[in-house]
């Protein structure tokens, strides 16, 4: 209950600081009437709470499959807590960056986009709270620490499904100007995307069981499918369906964004597995396996994640 209090307070902060950013130039604005003001501010506080409606629909949709798994459960009660802040803390600033993209409205500026960070953390946790306690996950007899912990090692997932569900992914200002998306965007977007997927995965007996079952050759062979998976979905799927100046050449995007992008699925995975303890008193082949399988998860997120955050709400 004390995490509902907590997000409760922390959305009722966040709409009222909204209100404020978002009205003032429009309440300034010469020759404008008063009904027209009160007008526009009831309209753009209607618009936010159906956007934090839709944002704790999408909470709950992508991080279900979490919710239901048993490994998280445990992760969130026998991991270090150290460990999961550290997650938390990480990953964040990604919340931040795609509240560029996403968010719950037109934000105005970093600070908007802070705002709606915090805010998609907040109804994560809700999410999460009531999710778990209604699947007996969360019980008054745990300990508090137990209790953070389930709570925490969920909240990013359903924080990214927060901000991803309103729909109105690039629609910054750089996108209505019909600026196209340079390389570090894409790659930040790579790193979200492999970031998700991964965490869906990391968890779980069966990624430690596959590294066991393959070999030396088939983790060879499944770091190149994965680059090859990646490749494909950049290259076909993602970049050639854009208008990109200059025209993206097979070798160019193999160079610049497939091999790139793989190196941040193994950072990330590599980062995921640290923070689960998958790596403890493991030896270096061992962990080099694990993060192959994790990479091949990744991969397909990341390749995906341009074309995901490239749809537009009409």
């Amino acid at each position: 209950m004390g995490a509902l209090t907590w997000s409760a307070g922390v959305l009722a902060r966040i709409w009222c600081l909204k209100n404020v950013r978002a009205r003032t130039p429009a309440l300034h604005r010469r020759n404008l009437r008063r009904r027209s003001a009160v007008s526009r501010l009831m309209h753009d506080n209607t618009a936010y709470a159906r956007g934090l409606g839709r944002a704790f629909v999408g909470a709950l949709l992508f991080a279900l499959p979490l919710f239901m798994t048993m490994e998280m459960w445990e992760v969130g009660a026998t991991g270090d807590p150290l460990r999961l802040a550290a997650l938390l803390v990480a990953t964040f600033p990604l919340l931040v960056g795609l509240s560029y993209f996403a968010g719950f409205e037109h934000a105005f500026g970093l600070v908007d986009h802070l705002l709606d960070a915090f805010a998609a953390v907040a109804i994560a946790a809700v999410t999460g709270t009531l999710a778990l306690a209604l699947f007996g996950v969360l019980s008054p007899q745990h300990p508090l620490t137990e209790l953070i912990g389930k709570v925490a090692v969920v909240t990013f997932p359903a924080a990214l499904g927060a901000l991803l569900a309103d729909k109105q992914l690039g629609r910054s200002a750089a996108d209505e100007d019909g600026e196209t998306r340079n390389y570090w965007v894409r790659l930040f977007l790579m790193l979200v995307g492999a970031l998700f997927i991964s965490l869906n995965v990391a968890p779980t007996e069966e990624m430690v069981l596959i590294s066991y079952q393959i070999g030396p050759l088939q983790a060879a062979l499944l770091a190149l499918v994965s680059l090859a998976l990646l490749h494909a979905l950049l290259f076909w799927v993602d970049l050639k369906r854009r208008d990109d100046p200059p025209r993206q050449n097979f070798l160019s995007v193999l160079i610049r964004y497939s091999f790139a992008g793989y190196a941040i699925c193994m950072l990330v995975s590599l980062f995921l597995l640290w923070v689960f303890g998958r790596t403890d008193g493991v030896p270096l082949e061992s962990v080099i396996a694990y993060v192959v399988v994790l990479s091949f998860a990744g991969a397909l997120g990341a390749g995906l994640a341009h074309a995901v955050v490239a749809e537009r709400r009409d």
